[in-house]
């Protein structure tokens, strides 16, 4: 369900501060913001559970959350046995 249209996107002011400063290095927990035209063109390291990961907001990505564009989890790739003959 997406959030009533009379309320405005939500985005956390922690964000909001890092996106307004001129710093070089911005890093991110709150995957639940939305990402505002304002932040296209910015470069920010967003937090998947484990690493940052960096991303560069383009402007397809507006009005979407910012967790959407970091994996959370790893595709599962299951080893494989060898074949090895043995001889004799």
């Amino acid at each position: 369900m997406s959030r009533s249209n009379w309320k405005t996107p939500f985005i956390d002011k922690s964000l909001l501060k890092k996106l307004e400063s001129n710093s070089n290095k911005k890093e991110t927990w709150s995957r639940r913001s939305t990402i505002y035209p304002a932040a296209v063109g910015l470069k920010l390291q967003i937090y998947d559970g484990k690493n940052m990961v960096p991303r560069k907001i383009r402007p397809e990505m507006v009005g979407h959350k910012i967790g959407e564009f970091v994996r959370t989890r790893k595709t599962f790739i299951p080893k494989q046995k060898k074949n090895t003959i043995k001889k004799k």
